[in-house]
């Protein structure tokens, strides 16, 4: 039967998802769905890259584009956009492209066809009857097919609200401490830190709410979404009390969530 499942931040991270993929054992009918945030902070972008252009021919692949794709993408448009690109974990990126005997990075190094897939198969949502996809976030009052930057690719995932459509948002962006999925209701962030020494690269299999992890250094485990409390308790991690979420109706919205819209929609 085929899966829909989703992938949190990789951010260079190609050991992790190697691991992830082989416990997944990917089949061509499954739908793999990334969630942005490919490079930087991890040690291999380019391999990273690499098997995206790969993985498009081996299942259908779903490539949602994150804040930090955009900057990358946005690298060549001025030297103002390079730098803050740079700043912002394009060092870590263009070192995975410069060859080892060159100690200077150089955006000339990336080949054109991670530029051409960047710039052709990234896209800011993906949506299905009972679920939608997205990097960072979406505005709970706006139609999912015309959400301001601001939310997809910037917007925390700090206190979710419930989109009007009743589907279920599955997320990255907004780290998560504990090493495992933050999950409020019709809301599931699964970025879990997979760069950092003690984190996971998540894969949610959305219709059996399976999550499947893979560390860096090879380790794998797997357990399900109403089991993540359990594990919480066993780690003996301190999180703060859990997001309270809200549904709001387009027409009900508040003021200061209208604001907030109005505000977002401008790029503000």
């Amino acid at each position: 039967m085929a899966r829909i499942l989703a992938i949190g931040d990789i951010h260079g991270c190609y050991s992790a998802v190697q691991t992830l993929c082989a416990l997944l054992d990917v089949r061509p009918e499954d739908t793999l769905v990334t969630l942005g945030d490919y490079t930087g902070k991890g040690p291999d972008s380019r391999k990273v890259i690499d098997w995206l252009i790969q993985t498009q021919h081996r299942c259908n692949l779903v490539t949602i584009c994150g804040n930090n794709d955009l900057l990358m993408k946005n690298a060549r448009k001025s030297k103002k956009h390079l730098q803050r690109w740079l700043n912002a974990g394009g060092q870590e990126t263009l070192r995975s492209y410069t060859p080892r005997n060159r100690k200077k990075v150089s955006i000339d190094d990336i080949p054109h066809d991670h530029w051409q897939f960047l710039d052709r198969f990234l896209q800011p949502i993906f949506i299905t009857p009972s679920h939608f996809f997205v990097h960072a976030n979406v505005a709970p009052g706006v139609a999912l097919e015309e959400q301001p930057d601001s939310y997809l690719f910037w917007k925390k995932f700090k206190r979710p609200v419930y989109h009007y459509s009743g589907k279920t948002m599955v997320c990255g962006h907004t780290s998560q401490k504990t090493g495992l999925p933050d999950v409020c209701g019709r809301a599931i962030c699964i970025d879990t830190k997979a760069f950092h020494e003690k984190g996971w690269l998540s894969c949610l299999d959305v219709e059996n709410n399976i999550v499947y992890q893979a560390s860096q250094r090879g380790k794998t485990r797997q357990f399900r979404l109403s089991g993540i409390e359990d594990l919480l308790e066993a780690s003996q991690v301190n999180v703060p009390v859990q997001h309270k979420p809200i549904k709001i109706e387009p027409q009900l919205l508040s003021a200061e969530i209208s604001q907030e819209l109005h505000r977002s929609s401008k790029g503000l």
